[in-house]
């Protein structure tokens, strides 16, 4: 985690209730309906949320897009996801962090959602389920030979878009950055159990996105059966060779 996000709670901005951090990475294709997506969620909130959107070594317009919404910008050369949302997470104001990708679009009601979960007291927290752009066999059978694993070594958790309080993102230190992959997994297995220890629960937002497929049109729905070695890629977390093949570096977006 940053030092930036040590800051005192004084030192944020109150009239902000979200904060909403993008990693980008040469996502000029993708990120203009993610930011129509925010917002369009984002209406019953008027001058309460912020965009801060990490543009990570983009060669391409993802910068002029992102400053034609009056996104907040910053530049950042690391190679690691965690790293990047928590660079983002470092210049965040607003009382509560949500993390989303640059292909990932949310759904409308979505911040209303994180607004009542978390005003109920009940949740520390959590991750949205969604639905792909499209589906087809190759692709539920992918999912499922990625999430099964995943489940066991992580438990009964959701990721997608996180959303929690920045003070409970900051008391477990963001995301993991000595993970290369997985990342996401490993902070909601953080956050469930900052939520045990305070009597809360780890809560799922149904329905709340809608993401690219765009790694299945690259590679074939049936990528993952294909090459399983890559799932072992995400149950180690720290594999440099998938990880920049997966994220890192230009595949065919």
């Amino acid at each position: 985690m940053t030092s930036a996000n040590q800051k005192s709670e004084e030192e944020y901005n109150e009239k902000i209730k979200f904060s909403v951090i993008i990693p980008a990475h040469n996502e000029e294709k993708y990120i203009g309906k993610c930011l129509d997506s925010i917002k369009k969620a984002s209406q019953a909130y008027a001058d309460q949320i912020e965009i801060i959107v990490v543009i990570n070594r983009c060669t391409d317009k993802t910068e002029e897009v992102a400053k034609s919404y009056n996104c907040i910008t910053l530049k950042n050369n690391d190679k690691n996801l965690s790293k990047i949302r928590n660079a983002g997470a470092a210049l965040a104001q607003g009382e509560i962090i949500i993390t989303i990708d640059a292909d990932t679009q949310m759904t409308e009601g979505l911040l209303s959602n994180v607004d009542n979960y978390l005003a109920s007291g009940k949740y520390i927290g959590g991750g949205v389920n969604g639905q792909f752009e499209r589906v087809s066999l190759g692709i539920i059978v992918s999912a499922m030979l990625l999430i099964v694993p995943l489940l066991f070594k992580y438990g009964l958790i959701s990721v997608g878009i996180f959303w929690c309080y920045r003070k409970d993102f900051n008391a477990i230190n963001g995301f993991n950055e000595n993970m290369l992959m997985a990342e996401d997994a490993d902070f909601a297995k953080r956050l469930k159990e900052l939520g045990k220890k305070n009597n809360k629960k780890y809560g799922t937002i149904k329905n709340g996105m809608i993401t690219s497929c765009r790694r299945f049109d690259a590679y074939g729905d049936w990528g993952l059966l294909k090459n399983p070695r890559v799932i072992l890629a995400y149950l180690n977390g720290t594999d440099q060779k998938y990880a920049e093949k997966t994220y890192y570096e230009d595949q065919e977006r």
